[in-house]
């Protein structure tokens, strides 16, 4: 009895033990869990909460409006319409089917052009989202485990049939089309959906239903706009739209200087070659987002200023002016001898102060003789004017003459007896033979060539007079000197414009003796009709060099719509060489040009000699030069050539204080059409008169200066 009592008291004694175990490790895993709260809260506290509270800042860059041009006088030649515009603005992380929602939403209220914009993957992609499930069930998960999602997604569109995609309805077409243009956005950066054609009903809806429509707003957008139509709009150049974007080939170079992939961008004439200036700066905002992608805080950390404003060296009223004088007086050509200028079609005009550089005006007409229904009679084709070189006949005889008298080649006495000359029995004479004895006034009053090829044989170091002989033989450097002379009026160099591209010309290599002494008057070489224009402004204000420019001032935006802003940069005449020759050798070229157009023998006095235009005092020089035209062959298999001829002109006026020099450059005139031999004389002397008419016209009118002359430059670059 005992031993038993004994026994039980000792098994009762295990049980407080037991529970005294669990209870201490009960106690060791409190222990360990508030110390790891402890840890948590004290050492990693701050990192949990910021990983709670994580935001992310994001800069977008909102587009502004390009700067405008205006002319010279102060008239708008290329504005900014304003337009409805309907943007959309996703927030990162957006998916497609929210996308779509959208697009179903927004379909309700605007209408939506989709003619010509959807392709057969649009409709695939639409399909998709709205059976999604069970397109993917037609790829099987073995056939795509080593593909790319991409990829996968590919071989899925793969799978849907055409007739799956056919007859969807307008609405729905719409619905497609919107989603397109949302797709092209970018996360957090404004697109525009729309902006052509919107009308204030649909302006107005969207505007009252944005609550609904995450991301969209209503703003208003820009055009271009050209008050004077196609006047001067080779030269203005041309804009990207929104759907093209920035250049794809110049990608890179634009995404560095901060620009979106659908900003309108210059890509030709003045818009590309000012477009750091005509762009503006964007107003820059940064977004703040939380971990959700959801916008929480966005400011304006820069404020957009929309680009500065161009004003032109153009006169916008003559450029006018020129443009109808050549249609004019091709039509008259043509007419004349409608079969021997069969072939005659364009004339180029450059019109400039040959003091500053400035290009007043700058023109080229093409006639077209196969107008369909409504077609126009003439094309602008003024880019010739730098694109195009062409040989130009005795007007280079004054940098001939300069070239002779400053190498030592002649002397201002220096005569010859103008009759044929012959080599190795080829003859060489002047368009009108046998004119007797000349001087260097009197070579360029007449256009003397037998004179000119005396003088390139002198500078070759031939020194006998012969008119027959049966070789010829030029010092090596003869070409070379000539070229380098005429290098320094900007023939066969570039003129400096500020222009995207302008041709230089043919200038030959290693010519032959013969090709020498055609160089000599104006019958190798090529020239464009500015590189003219720059030789003879280098005469007419005694020689310098200037650069031409098409831009006069860039002006800060304006608060006001009928005052420029104050000017940014204001550009000087920029002389780029002076000529290293004795000024009295200029003098005597000046006045040998005096002579071609106010005396009687002058090549070109039947027209600048007599009224209306003695009275404007102007001077220059002829010329003429064979060309050849080349025509596709009837059969299509290659070309065969014709000929004609180049009637080219450069003047300046008045001939003793030169406000204007001109050039210009009638190509392929018919070798028989003698009565239109004076295209582009005519063509000179009423570009002369319409100049000073206008100048009087505004002097009566009270306007004596141009608005450059009136505003004072703010800084200066």
């Amino acid at each position: 009895m005992g031993k038993k009592k004994k026994s039980s008291l000792k098994k009762k004694s295990h049980l407080p033990f037991r529970l005294n175990v669990v209870f201490f490790v009960v106690f060791l895993l409190f222990a360990a869990i508030i110390l790891q709260l402890g840890v948590v809260q004290i050492l990693n506290g701050e990192e949990a909460q910021d990983e709670i509270d994580r935001t992310e800042n994001t800069t977008t860059n909102i587009p502004v409006p390009r700067g405008e041009m205006y002319d010279r006088y102060g008239r708008v030649v290329v504005d900014n319409q304003p337009l409805y515009s309907i943007t959309y603005t996703p927030p990162k992380g957006v998916q497609s089917d929210d996308k779509l929602e959208l697009a179903e939403q927004l379909a309700e209220y605007i209408d939506m052009e989709y003619e010509n914009k959807l392709t057969t993957r649009d409709f695939k992609e639409y399909f998709y989202l709205k059976n999604a499930e069970d397109v993917k069930d037609r790829i099987k998960s073995e056939d795509t485990k080593d593909l790319t999602n991409g990829e996968v997604y590919q071989l899925q569109l793969d799978s849907i049939r055409e007739d799956e995609i056919e007859g969807y309805d307008n609405q729905t077409k719409e619905i497609i089309a919107i989603k397109k243009e949302l797709d092209k956005a970018y996360a957090l950066a404004p697109h525009v959906i729309k902006n052509s054609d919107i009308t204030q009903e649909e302006y107005s809806k969207v505007a009252e239903h944005l609550a609904n429509l995450p991301g969209i707003n209503v703003t208003s957008d820009w055009e271009r706009k050209y008050p004077y139509d196609n006047t001067f709009r080779n030269y203005i150049g041309s804009i990207t739209s929104r759907e093209q974007g920035v250049p794809r080939e110049d990608l890179d170079y634009y995404m560095s200087l901060d620009y979106s992939r659908n900003d309108r961008v210059g890509i030709s004439g003045l818009e590309q070659q000012y477009e750091k200036v005509l762009r503006g700066t964007k107003e820059k905002v940064q977004y703040e987002t939380d971990k959700n992608n959801n916008v929480v805080n966005s400011k304006v950390i820069r404020e957009g200023q929309r680009g500065k404003d161009l004003v032109l060296s153009i006169d916008i009223e003559l450029q006018k002016k020129v443009d109808q004088i050549i249609q004019e007086e091709l039509l008259n050509a043509i007419g004349k001898a409608p079969y021997d200028n069969r072939y005659l079609e364009n004339s180029i005009a450059v019109v400039s102060d040959p003091n500053t550089g400035e290009i007043l005006a700058i023109s080229g007409q093409t006639y077209n003789r196969n107008t369909e229904d409504g077609g126009s009679t003439f094309s602008d084709t003024s880019y010739q004017a730098v694109y195009n070189a062409y040989t130009p006949g005795s007007t280079v005889k004054g940098a001939t003459i300069l070239t002779g008298l400053h190498e030592g080649a002649i002397d201002t006495t220096f005569s010859i007896n103008d009759k044929p000359l012959t080599i190795a029995g080829v003859p060489k004479k002047s368009y009108t033979p046998n004119i007797g004895w000349v001087n260097p006034e009197s070579a360029l009053q007449q256009s003397s060539n037998v004179y000119m090829f005396f003088l390139a044989m002198k500078l070759g170091g031939v020194t006998s007079m012969e008119y027959n002989r049966k070789a010829l033989s030029l010092k090596d450097g003869t070409f070379s000197t000539f070229i380098y002379n005429f290098n320094q009026f900007g023939l066969g160099v570039k003129t400096g414009l500020d222009f995207p591209f302008e041709e230089t010309g043919f200038q030959g290599d290693n010519p032959k003796p013969g090709n020498i002494l055609d160089f000599s008057i104006g019958q190798f070489s090529t020239y464009t009709a500015l590189q003219l224009n720059q030789y003879v402004s280098t005469i007419a204000n005694g020689g310098d060099r200037i650069r031409p420019r098409l831009v006069k001032e860039i002006h800060e935006p304006s608060n006001s719509i009928e005052d420029l802003g104050p000017v940014s940069k204001d550009y000087g005449p920029d002389v780029l060489n002076t000529l290293e020759m004795d000024p009295s050798y200029i003098d005597l070229v000046q006045e040998g040009f005096r002579q071609v157009f106010q005396t009687r023998q002058g090549t070109a006095s039947s027209v600048f000699s007599k009224e209306p235009y003695a009275k404007y005092r102007m001077a220059g020089k002829t010329g003429t030069a064979q060309s050849k035209k080349y025509l596709p062959k009837p059969d299509g298999d290659g070309y065969y050539g014709v000929d004609t001829l180049n009637k080219t002109l450069i003047g300046y006026a008045p001939y003793d204080d030169p406000e204007i020099a001109f050039s210009v450059m009638t190509p392929y005139v018919g070798i028989d059409a003698t009565s239109t031999y004076n295209v582009s004389n005519n063509i000179g002397a009423r570009i002369g008169k319409a100049y000073f008419e206008l100048k009087e016209q505004r002097a009566k009118e009270g306007i004596k200066k141009d608005i450059t002359e009136e505003s004072e430059p703010s800084s200066q670059e």
